[in-house]
């Protein structure tokens, strides 16, 4: 059997993607060389981003992989290397199309991402797990999907959606680590392990700028915020980042609850931003005979709804009503979000329509370029 040309094997190293940036190896000119010897051993040069990119191995594999399939092949090596200050800034000015300074993508008329700020009154709802959830949906139905953990202090993202490796630094430009096929970047990544982020306003600020500027986040479907608890200064922040972002507001059943939501709900009327609806978060516990017990009372999330409603002057439908359940729970705690890890749950099922519901939403136009001019007569 005759080996493989050298365009068989790159052809092949075509499906091989760079598993941060989701692109073709070849397409990122990461691809060095390809060398094939007549007995059929193939020698793949590859140029990493950094030489101490996380994902050597798996890259390794990907490209040994690929090309094994191939008819002829007696064995592949891989040779490791580094890209070049010019080959990183090649890369950079291509990811950026063109761009040179680091810009906010969602923030352009043009864009058709998707951006949700997720937000409630309170700590402890359970925002953080519904959206590590709503984005593990959405990803699993085949969207591009991305989320920013801009909860500074209280950062739980990284646990819920089960990442552990650090973000890949080119130069000044950040490649956020993949989980369940989510692009997710948080300030936990940042910072020493069990110490506490003591920072105030001007610095939440440009460190919300640089997560949405310098992060690399390809093309989105959707784009989820988790945002800190109340109305402080990365809700404002968030507001005149992303004026064409939307707000989805979680509470639990209980008034006490209901009522601060309300108050997160109503920054919207200042910022000029739409709520998209409400999700209502530890609704009831399943018991045993069929019977449900409101452990948190029950109604919060419709008054939420209907008060949001009235003070905005439209519509703010309940989007879902998630149950108490321990495999929940269980499966934020081991990074393995309830839709994927028990899909026929309660829970699940109700996560997974509300971002059904999300993502089928009709677009509005505001903020939006139509491509058109107007002509004089």
């Amino acid at each position: 059997m005759s080996a493989p040309t050298v365009d068989a094997v790159r052809t092949e190293l075509t499906k091989v993607l760079d598993p941060e940036i989701r692109r073709p190896i070849t397409e990122l000119n990461m691809v060095r060389s390809v060398d094939v010897a007549e007995d059929g051993k193939v020698v793949v040069g590859v140029d990493l981003t950094t030489a101490g990119c996380p994902l050597k191995d798996t890259i390794t594999k990907d490209v040994t992989d690929a090309v094994s399939a191939l008819s002829g092949v007696a064995g592949v090596r891989v040779d490791m290397g580094v890209m070049s200050e010019e080959q990183r800034k090649e890369l950079r000015s291509q990811l950026r199309g063109g761009a040179a300074e680091p810009e906010i993508p969602f923030s352009k008329p043009g864009s058709l991402t998707r951006v949700y700020a997720i937000t409630s009154g309170k700590g402890g709802v359970g925002k953080s797990s519904v959206t590590a959830n709503l984005a593990a949906a959405m990803a699993a139905d085949g969207l591009k999907v991305g989320v920013l953990d801009a909860d500074i202090y209280g950062f739980s993202v990284p646990r819920m959606m089960g990442v552990e490796q650090k973000p890949t630094q080119v130069d000044d430009m950040i490649l956020p680590p993949v989980a369940h096929g989510v692009k997710v970047i948080s300030i936990g990544m940042f910072t020493p392990h069990g110490r506490p982020v003591v920072w105030r306003g001007p610095m939440l600020h440009r460190a919300l700028q640089q997560f949405l500027a310098d992060v690399f986040w390809g093309d989105l479907d959707v784009l989820l915020l988790d945002l800190p608890p109340g109305t402080g200064d990365i809700a404002i922040s968030v507001a005149q980042m992303l004026p064409g972002s939307e707000i989805l507001v979680v509470t639990t059943p209980q008034v006490a609850a209901a009522e601060v939501a309300e108050r997160a709900g109503i920054i919207a009327e200042q910022t000029r931003q739409h709520v998209v609806g409400v999700v209502e978060n530890m609704s009831f516990l399943e018991q045993p005979d069929g019977s449900r017990l409101e452990i948190f009372g029950s109604g919060g999330g419709q008054r939420v709804s209907e008060q949001l409603g009235q003070k905005l002057g439209y519509e703010v439908p309940l989007l879902g009503q998630v149950p108490i359940e321990v495999v929940l729970r269980e499966a934020g705690d081991v990074g393995e979000p309830v839709v994927l890890r028990e899909p026929a749950s309660a829970s699940a099922q109700a996560l997974r329509e509300v971002g059904r519901t999300l993502t089928h939403r009709a677009r509005g136009l505001s903020g939006r370029s139509l491509g058109i001019s107007p002509v004089a007569r």
